[in-house]
């Protein structure tokens, strides 16, 4: 397929950046925002190898330079971490202005790193995927970590990348020390992919991520590629693995998506991801999915109805039984709760044959670990049954229901 290639900028900050906008020959089965490595451009290899494959399997991609590098105005020593962030930003607004809004984000290196925080402020995301990514951005001052000493005495200093000179000011090394807890908060799809052999950002990285993130989440190995992506059948084959993952997320997405800031504490909401039955469950902090297993029709995405509410019954107990552990200095060194929920007829059932006779039983197992005493197991035992689900769960309830305006 052969796409069309566009010249753009855009504006952010007081800065006009250069982009490159490629699009496939018919409609776009969504546009996709690209982030290059650290101090690399637009143009780098593995940037435009990638973007001109999704371009040819239908996606429509911008990547563009940071502030202060390759075509983009801009001192590239005033920048830092977060500024990247804000022209990712910046770009998601271009394409909504005069496109349409970036569904796809995918980071490269640093850029990675930048577009898990630029998520949360692109509302429109509905996927996520990173390549040979650090966890954290401060895991760049290992490129120039002997100048780091003078950097903080100094107030700047001049360092070499890539066999080329920089200067890298102490705000920038400010900026990226700055902890925050963004992929923990990331409430999209997340495609982690890094290669085993990498070595300027090791792959212990990749884990990192994938252990802060929350589901749903993939991780792919790219098996014998090097960081920058230099030959083109790993970029090819990453291009290829982005389009079949996301193709579930970016072909289903809802075309409106609520924001969960408009979630309060304590609310759940749930919406469509499918005619189907997967369904995103958002609260004020958290997204994740429910579904049906395949044998009942559905894409088993997520825990299904039941597995939620037996879910919320064990976690309870769990944790009233650990801060209860806790405050009388048990020795508890791990519990394990397991449910299971049944219909069953009632001891003493006069009409067994009426549907109604039956009993909802929610059947709960614990395993108590430690050097405990009977007495205290027991207490324990006893101590489950005061968790706050489960004694709401045993009160009477009262459901209501009324229509949305």
């Amino acid at each position: 397929m052969v796409g069309k290639r566009s010249k753009v900028t855009f504006v952010s900050g007081n800065n006009i950046l250069a982009g490159m906008l490629e699009t496939p020959e018919h409609t776009a089965r969504g546009y996709a925002l690209f982030a290059h490595c650290f101090t690399c451009g637009k143009d780098v290899a593995a940037a435009s190898r990638i973007s001109r494959a999704l371009v040819n399997i239908g996606f429509a991609v911008l990547r563009f330079d940071f502030t202060g590098l390759g075509g983009s105005d801009g001192d590239f020593a005033n920048t830092n971490f977060s500024s990247n962030v804000n022209d990712l930003v910046a770009a998601g607004d271009f394409l909504r202005e005069h496109y349409q809004a970036p569904l796809l984000l995918i980071g490269h290196s640093l850029g990675g790193r930048a577009v898990l925080s630029a998520a949360q402020r692109i509302p429109e995301v509905s996927a996520v995927a990173t390549i040979g990514a650090p966890a954290d951005a401060e895991h760049v001052v290992k490129q120039f970590s002997a100048d780091v000493e003078k950097i903080d005495a100094d107030g700047e200093a001049e360092v070499s990348l890539a066999g080329r000179p920089f200067t890298i000011k102490k705000q920038f090394l400010d900026d990226i020390r700055t902890e925050n807890d963004d992929i923990e908060s990331l409430r999209v799809p997340l495609l982690v992919m890094h290669s085993p052999i990498d070595s300027v950002v090791s792959i212990k990285e990749a884990e990192k991520i994938y252990l802060r993130a929350k589901h749903p989440k993939s991780f792919v190995t790219l098996d014998t590629a090097d960081h920058l992506l230099t030959n083109k059948d790993d970029a090819q084959y990453v291009a290829e693995l982005i389009a079949a993952w996301s193709h579930r997320y970016i072909d289903l997405a809802s075309p409106i998506k609520e924001s969960s800031t408009s979630i309060k504490r304590g609310e759940v909401r749930v919406t469509e991801h499918n005619k189907q039955f997967t369904r995103t469950i958002q609260t004020d902090h958290h997204q994740w999915f429910a579904d049906e297993p395949v044998d009942f029709g559905g894409d088993n995405l997520g825990p299904d109805p039941y597995e939620h509410l037996l879910a919320g019954l064990g976690a309870c107990t769990s944790m009233t039984l650990r801060m209860y552990a806790n405050r009388k200095n048990l020795p508890l060194d791990d519990v394990k709760v397991t449910l299971s929920h049944s219909r069953q007829y009632g001891d003493d059932c006069e009409h067994c044959d009426d549907e109604h006779s039956k009993v909802e039983v929610l059947a709960r197992e614990i395993a108590l670990f430690g050097n405990l005493t009977d007495d205290e197991r027991q207490r324990l035992l006893e101590i489950a049954d005061k968790c706050p689900v489960h004694k709401t769960l045993e009160s009477k309830i009262v459901i209501t229901t009324a229509l949305k305006a």
